[in-house]
């Protein structure tokens, strides 16, 4: 029974699996048997309107969702149906056993009767509905909100059936459940035959006035269903249709999912962003921001994730771009197209520093946003190799009391050192004393990476004959780097000694065997060499 709608605790991957047309089982629960109905002559018009529904708390619906479909039948016809095995939405599904025993349940009399009346339209269906509720079965009150939300029959009964239902307490999680699939069709057909977004958010205003609350958020929902139908600036559309009614009426349909703190914008822009759509999702932030709605506070951040997703995606592909031009698969970067990086770099950035503000701005009173602030512009500060800047944000973070993780420390002093930023690494390197041995070695090993990556090997040579006095034994890899860019870097005498001293100390820790250095002198066509 609607189990695709039950509660799920993920909540991003429920949206994923949710498929709210699919209750046929549901209602085969409480109808077994229900003769064809082809009896009524059902005529569909392929063209379908669906007018605008528009409510507010207190007021009655004047208006409905309604579709072109003919129905020829009489009163006498009608009578005598019976319930069918399987019941959907858009159509009745007659048993596929023909003379199939007739149900053992049979809808009774007043079902029929409260169906007639409610259809005549003469008096409010409230007053129906009370006056039958003692011959009103829940089964029989379900399937009459199945029936009344088929197209063509008149919708507004449908929800003014499930309001009654609310004031007489006679709503059960299963009702509930019933209710939401029914109108996440709605919203599905709304948005397959490309009504505007009022009308989709004004069918989420009504449900939000007949006391519906599922245990999702129905504003995600719709903007979930935009996107997997590839109707995303659609989504944009409603989204911003949201922020208008928020801040013109007051209005703020957000179902079951409140904590959810990004709002309709932040989870449009989260959508975006696991699409990889990383720029897409920060215009939409900023257009919003600029436009006077105002987003979330939240939402800032995600948008910061997504620049730090797509400053981490231009490194990539720069960094495979170096390889393939060192492979000779193609040519080097010219120094117009090195300018034209750089400054779509720096506008991310700058955009990033942008939305950081109005996070800040926004987010005054939680002081949980300031640390995750700094966080985002640590990142993308290190994705962009921004050393020094990076290095202010890690105190920032901890000003703001959010420990930053060794790891972070490591990286940032691996950037400064490959930039050769002596004060910020010296900063860094306070920590070092205090460490344990399997903790210093990570984080000399990172400072000599940083070192060998800038072609600072001197420095790293350093590094490497620290360790090897602490009685850190550097990795392998690390020494044959160290070593081969001294080799290249030899160019003076006082290179010679730095390099001779280098091997001898590797040497007297066992990590390499004897050397031997040689010396070729072109002028005298003379060789030196020396075993060490």
């Amino acid at each position: 029974m609607l189990g695709a709608l039950k509660r799920h605790n993920d909540t991003f991957s429920f949206y994923n699996s949710m498929d709210y047309l699919s209750f046929h089982s549901h209602v085969m629960a409480y109808a077994r048997g229900f003769a064809s109905l082809t009896q009524l002559n059902l005529i569909f018009s392929p063209s379908i309107s669906l007018r605008r529904v528009y409510r507010t708390p207190g007021v009655k619906s004047v208006s409905r969702i309604s579709c072109n479909l003919k129905l020829n039948y009489s009163a006498g016809k009608f009578r005598d149906l019976k319930l069918s095995r399987s019941v959907e939405l858009d159509q009745f599904i007659t048993s596929e056993e023909e003379g199939g025993e007739e149900a053992e349940d049979e809808i009774g009399e007043g079902f029929f009767e409260a169906i007639e009346e409610l259809e005549r339209m003469t008096r409010e269906p409230s007053d129906v509905l009370e006056e039958m509720n003692h011959r009103l079965s829940s089964r029989e009150l379900q399937l009459m909100l199945v029936y009344f939300a088929q197209e063509g029959r008149d919708s507004w009964c449908t929800l003014e059936v499930f309001e009654w239902l609310k004031k007489e307490n006679r709503v059960d999680e299963q009702m509930v459940e019933l209710m939401v699939s029914i109108m996440c069709g709605w919203v599905k057909k709304l948005i397959q035959e490309e009504c505007g977004a009022d009308q989709v958010f004004d069918l989420l205003i009504e449900m939000d006035c007949v006391g519906l609350k599922p245990g999702f958020s129905m504003m995600e929902k719709v903007i979930a269903l935009y996107c997997e139908m590839g109707k995303k600036e659609s989504a944009v559309l409603f989204v911003k249709e949201v922020l208008r009614r928020r801040d013109g009426f007051g209005y703020s349909v957000v179902g079951g999912s409140e904590g959810r703190k990004g709002g309709p914008v932040g989870y449009l822009a989260w959508k975006l962003m696991v699409d990889g759509d990383y720029k897409k999702a920060v215009d939409l932030v900023v257009e919003l921001r600029l436009s006077g709605l105002m987003p979330e506070a939240y939402s800032y951040l995600i948008a910061m994730t997504a620049i730090v997703k797509e400053l981490n995606s231009l490194g990539k592909t720069l960094r495979e771009l170096k390889r393939f031009t060192r492979a000779g698969y193609v040519t080097e970067i010219d120094d117009h197209d090195r300018v034209l990086i750089e400054k779509y770099q720096s506008e991310t950035l700058s955009r990033g520093l942008q939305l950081a503000t109005w996070a800040v701005e926004e987010g005054q009173q939680e002081d949980s946003i300031i640390g995750v602030v700094h966080e985002r512009l640590l990142a993308m500060y290190i994705c962009a190799g921004r050393g020094p800047e990076a290095e202010k944000q890690l105190w920032k973070m901890k000003l703001a009391g959010r420990e930053p993780e060794a790891e972070l420390h490591d990286i940032v002093m691996a950037i400064c050192a490959s930039q050769k930023e002596v004060n910020a690494v010296s900063r860094l390197l306070t920590r070092v004393e205090f460490m344990e041995s399997k903790r210093k070695k990570k984080t000399l090993s990172w400072l000599l990476r940083g070192y060998v990556k800038g072609g600072h090997f001197e420095e790293a040579a350093e590094t490497l004959i620290t360790m090897i006095d602490s009685g850190l034994h550097p990795e392998y890899i690390d020494r044959v780097a160290v070593m081969q860019g001294m080799t290249r870097k030899i160019q003076r005498p006082r290179d010679i000694e730095a390099y001779m001293g280098l091997c001898k100390r590797l040497f007297d820790a066992g990590l390499v065997g004897p050397c031997l250095v040689y010396m070729y002198m072109d002028k005298y066509k003379l060789w030196i060499v020396k075993m060490m």
